[in-house]
């Protein structure tokens, strides 16, 4: 295995030699789950066909217009509410930003929402949390490295597959519910778009266009839908109530802008440099995929000095990226001015890369954007954030897939 580190080794071997590093290695792992199904583990002329639909049919559903904003305005509105509910008392906001983000994607590959009451969908949330804790541990680390003996043996390895059998069995019955009211002329969502395509791509079988991939490209999209941009709003929370004067320039500026009279909208983003500086620091900082998921080199490559040979894995480490210290200034610290110029206008930098990079750069980007400006700025629009009293925020985090916070609470003042 060979490992990237530092923005410059990541951007030549993904970006300048791209095709060199854009397939998937056969881990076992990965394997004996998706059998090389969905979005994240397939390679070639089928991942590129489920790529490119998937890109077109979340666009076809509002992913970068103002038809999904109104939904996300919302679901916002709804979240507010919960946390409203809660009086100032209290609380760990983790799983019901859990659920409020989840139900953005569930809208475009389901067509429905789930309440925020629902204890079945709160179990797959936590499924999900738990699944994506396990697979970044050592455990799964060993069945890559001895298949053929962690199939065998009892452990918490065996969590993983009943994890994703309960998902796998919870996105059929949405597939099968899907079918009986299937109205080609009239597509409400991804599944029922994909069941089109079927019908459509019969003849081309490597393109992917079946019940088994389609269950299974659902299901990379409800998960990276859910985990990521949930991960980072609850960084965004603790960041907050550990830095209260940010906190209170994020309000001025939503104050001076938006106001409080109307939610906020993506429009308003262009003009407000300083929230959106903070919401990239908050990715920065919250460095959700420390490890970039693995790709496998397809031809010898010369990365550097080094020359990479063929069928050799590739793993990149994004910390070494959002860390650099050769490209920020003050790489360890909460620091909004990463992202600001001597004027105080947005700045972007090239380092910045917490959805990846390359051909594999994660899909679900504009999307994830969208509900990180609006679900940050109406929380802070509505509330004031302070750690529950007496206690002293920390900024302790536990390690899987995703670099996430460990449980913790907040208060809510309403503003």
């Amino acid at each position: 295995m060979v490992i990237l580190n530092g923005f410059q080794r990541l951007k030549e071997a993904y970006v300048q030699h791209g095709d060199n590093f854009v397939d998937r290695p056969a881990l076992p792992l990965f394997e004996d789950l998706t059998q090389r199904n969905g979005l994240v583990g397939s390679n070639g002329y089928l991942w590129k066909h489920q790529r490119r639909f998937a890109l077109m049919t979340l666009k076809n559903f509002g992913v970068g217009k103002k038809s999904l904003e109104s939904s996300i305005q919302m679901e916002s509105k709804y979240l507010n509410e919960v946390m409203a509910s809660e009086q100032g008392q209290p609380f760990d906001p983790q799983l019901i930003i859990n659920n409020a983000v989840a139900n953005i994607i569930c809208c475009l590959v389901f067509g429905d929402r789930f309440e925020y009451t629902d204890s079945y969908f709160k179990h797959l949330l936590q499924i999900i949390n738990e699944a994506m804790y396990l697979q970044g541990g050592i455990w799964a680390q060993a069945y890559n490295v001895l298949p053929w003996l962690m199939r065998r043996l009892p452990g918490p390895h065996n969590k993983i597959f009943s994890h994703w059998n309960k998902l796998t069995s919870f996105v059929r019955l949405k597939i099968e519910e899907h079918r009986v009211d299937w109205d080609p002329s009239a597509p409400r969502d991804y599944i029922d778009c994909f069941l089109s395509e079927m019908e459509k791509m019969k003849d081309d079988k490597e393109a992917g266009f079946n019940e088994e991939n389609l269950c299974f490209c659902t299901l990379d999209l409800f998960v990276a839908g859910s985990e990521t941009t949930s991960t980072t709003l609850n960084w965004g929370l603790l960041f907050m109530i550990n830095y209260p004067d940010i906190q209170e320039k994020v309000q001025a500026e939503i104050d001076r802008v938006i106001g409080q009279s109307r939610p906020p909208s993506v429009a308003d983003r262009a003009n407000m440099p300083y929230t959106d500086a903070v919401i990239n620091e908050i990715q920065r900082m919250g460095n959700i995929l420390p490890l970039n998921v693995v790709r496998t080199a397809t031809k010898n490559t010369q990365v550097g000095e080094y020359i990479i040979p063929k069928g050799t894995i590739v793993m990149a480490t994004l910390t070494s990226v959002l860390f650099d210290e050769s490209e920020w200034e003050t790489p360890h610290t909460f620091n909004p001015g990463h992202f600001l110029d001597a004027e105080g206008k947005i700045r972007r930098r090239d380092a910045f890369l917490p959805f990846s990079t390359g051909k594999r750069v994660c899909l679900g980007e504009q999307l994830a954007q969208m509900e990180l400006f609006i679900f940050f700025t109406s929380l802070l629009q509505r509330f004031t954030f302070t750690a529950p009293p007496g206690v002293k925020p920390t900024l302790e985090y536990r390690m899987g897939v995703t670099h996430s916070p460990k449980p913790y609470k907040l208060c809510a003042k309403t503003r």
